[in-house]
């Protein structure tokens, strides 16, 4: 029988520098999490369906990746990591007095078309805000999502403010049912505008149409806010907008914010401002969160929340390159020396230092010439000294 040795689709391999950068990302943003006060935790990669299913998680069915379990039960491989937070919230950690401030550094596992190049495999990192509601709270996710771009190195990057009450509240003015309000979402996040344009026509006098019709473009700066009162008037959703933006920029974050108004992605999860993140070398959002204030409750405690996750690959594909260390030094050593040879590898600079396993010193200078390393380092009877390869 032959022997696959590739990956499966949407996995593969990540070697040396790449772990070391995947690592330093992570560790700044956790870094940056406990500082203000957030608390780790970890949940099960395995989740029950169910569980999402009742939720009405952000992640299509389509897009999970099923698997059973021993006594054939449905479940999946956990394909965010705020559902199944929701539920530690609302279940172990019952007793604990609200707002907690929850992080996470996990890894969600998610399903994509054949042959698309995407991962199935994506580590995150990511905070959860739970129990509290307003714009208080609102501002300061925000800005931690900010600062962790900021944190983690990010050339140029900005995010990108959107309100789920907007589109909502257009779509109810149109009297839409549910099934027709699902279609309309899916036009404005796609971009298809000459199929939305289509699909408006029945409401072509209706005041809200037009709004409706350039909800795909409203995006850009403050000004973007001014355009949608033009065509709809004021509205909470828009006016919440531009109390938030005056708070951030009041702390120096205005530089970095800018809004999306046709950002509708799963209005039935988000209840409020909703927010994604990009960097300049990235094709898509490489952080994204929102408002959720429903979900908890559906694991029986009312909480409202907010929170973000950061898609560590994507952010530390944006970064320079990290250079590999040089291994400048071979540690031969004899019997009864290790704790010296130890104590020289741990003494210099990571992976520049390495002990050797081989029984002569003949056979440690050529495993130095062939790795590249300047000098090998012998510890035996005959005392400490340093051979030049």
């Amino acid at each position: 029988m032959r022997v696959i040795v590739n990956t499966p689709e949407g996995t593969r391999d990540r070697l040396f520098a790449e772990c070391q950068e995947r690592r330093q990302v992570q560790d700044r943003l956790t870094r940056l999490f406990r500082q203000r006060g957030f608390l780790e935790v970890s949940t099960p990669e395995t989740e029950y369906y169910d569980l999402f299913a009742l939720s009405g998680s952000a992640i299509g069915q389509e897009r999970m990746i099923k698997v059973w379990d021993g006594e054939g039960r449905f479940c999946v491989m956990r394909p965010d990591s705020t559902t199944p937070i929701a539920r530690v919230a609302a279940t172990k950690l019952k007793a604990v007095p609200l707002p907690q401030r929850l992080y996470y550094s996990q890894t969600v596992y998610r399903a994509n078309p054949a042959h698309n190049g995407g991962s199935r495999e994506i580590p995150q990192c990511g905070v959860e805000l739970i129990g509290a509601a307003g714009k208080k709270a609102d501002v300061e996710i925000i800005a931690a999502a900010i600062d962790s771009l900021r944190v983690c190195g990010a050339p140029k990057f900005h995010v990108e403010l959107g309100h789920a009450g907007y589109f909502r509240e257009l779509a109810g003015r149109l009297g839409l049912g549910e099934a027709e309000t699902e279609e309309m979402r899916a036009l404005i996040e796609g971009k298809n505008f000459a199929a939305l344009t289509a699909f408006l026509a029945p409401w072509r006098d209706h005041p809200a149409c037009a709004a409706l019709e350039r909800l795909g473009r409203l995006f850009g700066g403050r000004e973007v806010l001014a355009q949608a009162e033009q065509l709809a008037g004021k509205t909470p959703a828009v006016d919440y907008l531009a109390g938030l933006y005056d708070e951030l920029s009041a702390a120096g974050y205005g530089p970095y914010v800018r809004f999306d108004l046709g950002m509708v992605h799963q209005i039935d999860y988000y209840t409020g401002v909703v927010f994604r993140g990009y960097v300049e070398g990235a094709g898509e959002a490489v952080l994204s969160g929102g408002r959720y204030d429903d979900l908890v409750g559906v694991f029986g405690r009312e909480a409202q929340a907010t929170g973000f996750a950061v898609d560590v690959d994507a952010v530390a594909r944006t970064l320079p390159q990290l250079a590999p260390p040089v291994l400048r030094t071979v540690v031969h050593y004899g019997p009864g020396y290790l704790a010296q040879a130890l104590e020289a590898v741990d003494g210099r600079p990571a992976g520049t230092c390495e002990l050797s396993p081989c029984r002569t010193l003949e056979s440690s200078l050529n495993l130095a010439r062939d790795k590249g390393a300047e000098v090998v380092l012998v510890l035996d009877k005959d005392g400490e000294r340093t051979v030049e390869v």
